[in-house]
C-alpha cells in the first residue's frame, strides 16, 4: 500500500501543478490581453486626433481607406503570431479605425455643445463597457456558446445599415445604432468570457475583439447623442 499511496500522492500533485500551470497561463494571457486592448485604445485615439483636422479628406477617400482598414484587419489574422510584425499591423489597423471616426467626430465638434456630446459619448460607452466586462466575469450564466446567434444578429444589422445608406431613413438610423449598442454589449461578455477561459488563440484576437466592441458602441451612441442632441 506504501508504494500504491506514493503513486497517488505523485498523481494528484502532477495533476495539481499541470492545473496550476494552466491557470498561470490563462492570467498571465488575460494581462496581455488587456495591456493590448489598452494601448489599441491610445493608438486609435492618436488616429481620431491625427484625422480631425483632415477629415474632409478622409471622408472624400473613403472607400480606398475603408478598404486598407479592412486588408489590415485580415492581414492581422495572418501574421498575428509572428513577432514585432503583429503589433505594427495591429497599431496600424486601430490607428486607421481612430482615422475612420474623424469624419464623424469633426461632424459632431461643429454642432453646439459638440465637444459635450463627444465627451457624454464616451463616458458612457466606458459606463457600459466596464458594467458588461464586471457582468461578465461575475456572472454564472455561460455566453460563450452563443457565438453563432450574435454572428447572425451582426450581419441582419450590417444588411439593413447597407440598405439604409440607400433609404437615408433617420428612424431606421436610430433604430440601427440602438441595435449595434445593444449587440455589442453582448458581445462584451461573449468576448471577455472567451478571453478568461483562454478561448482565443493569441492576446492579440482578445484584445482586438474588446477594441471593436468598444468602438462599435462608442460609435452608435456617438451618432445617437448627436442625432437627439443636435439642432437638426
Amino acid at each position: 500500500m506504501g508504494l500504491y499511496d506514493r503513486d497517488y500522492a505523485r498523481g494528484n500533485t502532477a495533476s495539481y501543478e499541470t492545473q496550476s500551470r494552466g491557470e498561470t497561463q490563462i492570467i498571465s494571457f488575460v494581462k496581455e490581453t488587456y495591456k493590448l486592448f489598452a494601448a489599441s485604445m491610445m493608438a486609435g485615439a492618436v488616429g481620431a486626433y491625427v484625422g480631425v483636422p483632415l477629415a474632409g479628406t478622409i471622408a472624400a477617400y473613403f472607400w480606398p481607406l475603408f478598404a486598407l482598414e479592412i486588408g489590415l484587419l485580415i492581414g492581422l489574422q495572418f501574421v498575428k503570431r509572428k513577432a514585432g510584425i503583429n503589433l505594427m499591423v495591429m497599431f496600424a489597423f486601430v490607428f486607421m479605425t481612430g482615422l475612420m471616426l474623424a469624419p464623424l467626430l469633426a461632424h459632431t465638434l461643429g454642432m453646439n455643445g459638440g465637444g459635450a456630446i463627444i465627451g457624454n459619448a464616451f463616458a458612457m460607452t466606458a459606463v457600459v463597457f466596464s458594467a458588461m466586462s464586471f457582468y461578465a466575469i461575475k456572472t454564472t450564466k455561460d455566453f460563450t456558446s452563443y457565438g453563432k446567434p450574435l454572428m447572425i444578429a451582426l450581419f441582419v444589422i450590417i444588411g439593413f445599415s447597407i440598405l439604409n445608406i440607400f433609404l437615408g431613413n433617420p428612424m431606421i438610423h436610430v433604430i440601427i445604432s440602438g441595435a449595434v449598442v445593444i449587440l455589442f454589449s453582448i458581445l462584451v461578455i461573449y468576448d471577455t468570457q472567451n478571453i478568461m477561459r483562454g478561448a482565443y488563440e493569441t492576446p492579440i484576437d482578445g484584445a482586438i475583439a474588446l477594441y471593436l466592441d468598444f468602438l462599435n458602441i462608442f460609435t452608435a451612441l456617438l451618432q445617437l447623442f448627436g442625432i437627439f442632441g443636435g439642432d437638426d
